[in-house]
């Protein structure tokens, strides 16, 4: 993996890139230290993993020298046991809802969630997960708004997606998931070689609008984003039934949108750029 670009310019697009992030940071309590052993963690995984020699595990010196962490450091952080995580509920609630969108077996002739009775919940919670109880989803999907029922009758979806609640965990979990892949597809794009292949990373962007106008956009985009976020969940989960027993199936993707909206320096944002 050769550099394209200096230290000096990845470091000021970096500072650009960092500014909503500090903002998070800063709202929930993360101070400048715990930031920084954090970001020695990642360097530390990062170059043990990315920057191999011949395929083989840099050792504690090598990862010192190409990071800048000291190697007393390096040592400790790489000797550290991280626990499994287990399914959260949430988790399996975004899941269960997208399968509940995507299969035709749960969708009526025009293409909208069917009403499931209490036993086809069940046994679509239990297709997701065996390690979190149908009730437990059932209620996790109650409590955010997504479906109603299920006392002993049919259970109703309520939603085209599943939304997590406003400052709830579901949403930090978005936040991490959507937001690392993102940053992995652009930042593969930006190292990849000539023969490199490149990921999908487009956008489409103007300014001197008008808020009205910006308002109709955004619906627009929104409505455009639902059809195609919809179109591909029906057509990965069937692909992925179709693979159940292919050894080869080991690949996962995402699939994203974002529509972003502000007063052209304001908000911390990137600077101004020029309509498309």
């Amino acid at each position: 993996m050769s550099p394209t670009h200096s230290a000096a310019s990845v470091l000021a697009a970096t500072k650009a890139l960092l500014r909503p992030l500090v903002r998070v940071l800063i709202a929930s309590g993360a101070t400048l230290p715990a930031v920084v052993a954090a970001l020695k963690e990642c360097f530390v995984e990062v170059a043990s993993r990315d920057f191999r020699l011949g395929g083989r595990e840099p050792s504690d010196s090598r990862v010192s020298l190409v990071t800048g962490v000291h190697r007393k450091d390096v040592r400790a952080i790489r000797e550290r046991s991280h626990p499994v995580s287990t399914p959260r509920a949430g988790g399996v609630a975004a899941t269960v809802v997208g399968r509940w969108l995507g299969h035709p077996d749960h969708l009526d002739a025009d293409g909208r969630p069917r009403a499931l009775p209490r036993a086809a919940f069940d046994a679509l919670v239990a297709g997701v997960s065996k390690d979190v109880r149908p009730r437990t989803v059932l209620d996790e999907l109650v409590r955010l708004g997504l479906v109603e029922g299920g006392e002993g009758g049919a259970v109703r979806l309520l939603a085209d997606a599943f939304v997590p609640a406003k400052g709830g965990e579901e949403m930090l979990a978005f936040f991490e998931r959507n937001l690392h892949d993102h940053m992995a597809a652009a930042a593969g794009n930006l190292l990849a070689g000539p023969d490199d292949r490149r990921f999908l990373e487009r956008a489409v962007y103007y300014n001197n609008l008008r808020p009205a106008d910006v308002d109709r956009l955004e619906a627009e985009a929104r409505t455009l984003a639902l059809a195609a976020l919809r179109h591909l969940n029906g057509l990965a989960l069937e692909m992925q039934q179709a693979a159940q027993d292919d050894a080869g199936a080991g690949e996962r993707f995402r699939f994203g949108v974002y529509f972003f909206r502000a007063e052209r320096e304001a908000d911390g944002a990137a600077p101004p750029e020029e309509k498309a």
